[in-house]
């Protein structure tokens, strides 16, 4: 039996546990920001027994948007980002949630409120990158409707890459 997980106030409405979460921007060099992106990039770097071998790393500059999910109690539970490409794409870029809040649809959240932010800016068409020691977030992407593509900018050819696109409707 799976055991529930909690990120935020939970309550009982239906019969279903609802858990609270809120959605906002942040800044990119936030505490919190900085810390669960130090968590995951600790997290791919046990996954690939090597630091981060991003090209292009994102940045304050670089960014559009940067998405803090916090539980119900304030507590960071998970991140992402946008960044605009130059041919009207969107890419997201550092999503994580906390172990302890996975499972509970923080991730799917974020991902939701990072496709409003592409429409908003215009994009028709979200990219990301993950990659194949990441079964989890690949399972996650194919169930949230992202289809593979062989890559895109510097994931071109990138062994250990596995890139999606979505249309946003």
């Amino acid at each position: 039996m799976r055991r529930q997980r909690s990120a935020g106030a939970a309550h009982i409405h239906e019969g279903k546990i609802v858990v609270t979460v809120t959605i906002a921007e942040e800044p990119w060099d936030s505490a919190d920001g900085v810390r669960l992106r130090r968590a995951m990039q600790a997290e791919l770097a046990a996954r690939y027994n090597m630091p981060d071998q991003e090209t292009e790393p994102p940045n304050a500059e670089t960014i559009t948007v940067f998405l803090i999910a916090r539980a119900g109690g304030g507590d960071a539970t998970g991140c992402g980002a946008l960044r605009l490409l130059d041919d009207g794409r969107a890419e997201i870029k550092r999503m994580h949630v906390a172990p302890q809040a996975r499972g509970t649809g923080v991730a799917t959240r974020i991902l939701r409120a990072l496709e409003d932010h592409a429409r908003q800016h215009g994009a028709d068409t979200v990219v990301l990158a993950t990659g194949i020691k990441q079964p989890d977030a690949i399972r996650f992407y194919e169930r949230e409707g992202y289809q593979p593509i062989d890559g895109y900018g510097p994931y071109l050819g990138e062994p250990l890459a596995k890139c999606f696109t979505l249309q946003l409707g």
